[in-house]
């Protein structure tokens, strides 16, 4: 990248940090009137009713072949990490979700390593093992070191993880001559507007009208559809584009950091091994990320 390039990407990953950092508190007061997968399915579903418009445009530029990864990256961007996240933080604090979601990069090499190609570098693998020790250590300490309800659905925000981190690779690898916007439009709007139909086959307008805070809840869901997954979405793939899908996926330095300063304003507490292991899991990324040729 030229100068330019290099400042523009910087500007991208801290504006996602912000967006992406403030979405746990989103999901958080959406759970206050609704289910997890009700919100899940809305957040899901008004993305891609929101980006309807632009899929109209775009979706006779799509080689027919790429229709099928384009619902993997609908579904592995926002689809199944919107269902994984939500039941989560039924069980775990908003900070800790966003903490744990800087699993994302290590994720990243790691299918690079195993399924496109990226070569082996001890480095690296170093990065993959310290950060991983750092999720575990949170989740287990948080389960008071057993194999309790709250192991397991920390480790579905590793899961979601795992889903952000095949999407970059496939992005990088499949669609780097595809507009942003065509990825986004198409992809979230093909898999998304089915989901928002069967959300009137659940108790939705029910909870919506009597529930005291339903309406409340709505709003947050909807800023967090518009804002953390239409607008962040395409400038996540810009960004991937630009750069690479490790580089892209470090967005998740600036994640925990504005995801813990939310839990702290909602009263959360943030705990000693939550620091010791968000600061592993950072160690991890500046072991894993990318070095400039010429320097190791």
């Amino acid at each position: 990248m030229n100068r330019n390039e290099n400042l523009l990407g910087f500007l991208i990953l801290f504006l996602l940090g912000l967006t992406w950092g403030s979405s746990y508190i989103l999901i958080k007061k959406g759970l206050i009137a609704f289910s997890p997968l009700q919100v899940a399915m809305l957040r899901f579903g008004l993305s891609g009713l929101a980006f309807l418009p632009l899929a109209i445009k775009y979706i006779g530029r799509v080689k027919r072949g790429d229709f099928f990864r384009l619902i993997l990256i609908g579904l592995l961007g926002s689809g199944f990490p919107a269902i994984l996240f939500a039941f989560a933080q039924t069980r775990i604090a908003s900070s800790m979700a966003g903490i744990l979601s800087s699993f994302t990069p290590l994720a990243t090499y790691l299918l690079g390593l195993l399924f496109f190609g990226v070569l082996l570098q001890m480095r690296k693998m170093t990065g993959v093992m310290i950060g991983l020790t750092g999720a575990i250590l949170m989740i287990w300490m948080d389960a008071n070191g057993v194999l309790s309800g709250d192991f397991w659905y920390g480790g579905l925000v590793i899961l979601a993880t795992i889903c952000y981190a095949l999407n970059s690779n496939l992005i990088k690898h499949y669609f780097q001559n595809y507009s942003p916007f065509l990825i986004a439009a198409v992809s979230f709007s093909i898999t998304g507007l089915p989901v928002f139909g069967f959300i009137f086959a659940t108790d939705f307008v029910e909870v919506l009208i009597e529930h005291p805070h339903g309406w409340a809840s709505l709003g947050y869901l909807a800023l967090l559809a518009v804002f953390g997954t239409v607008i962040a979405s395409v400038l996540f793939f810009k960004l991937v584009q630009m750069t690479d899908a490790l580089f892209a996926s470090s967005i998740s330095y600036l994640v925990p950091v504005f995801a813990i300063f939310w839990g702290l304003l909602d009263g959360e507490v943030l705990k000693w091994y939550h620091l010791v292991g968000m600061t592993l899991i950072l160690a991890g990324i500046y072991f894993s990320r990318p070095v400039p040729k010429g320097k190791s």
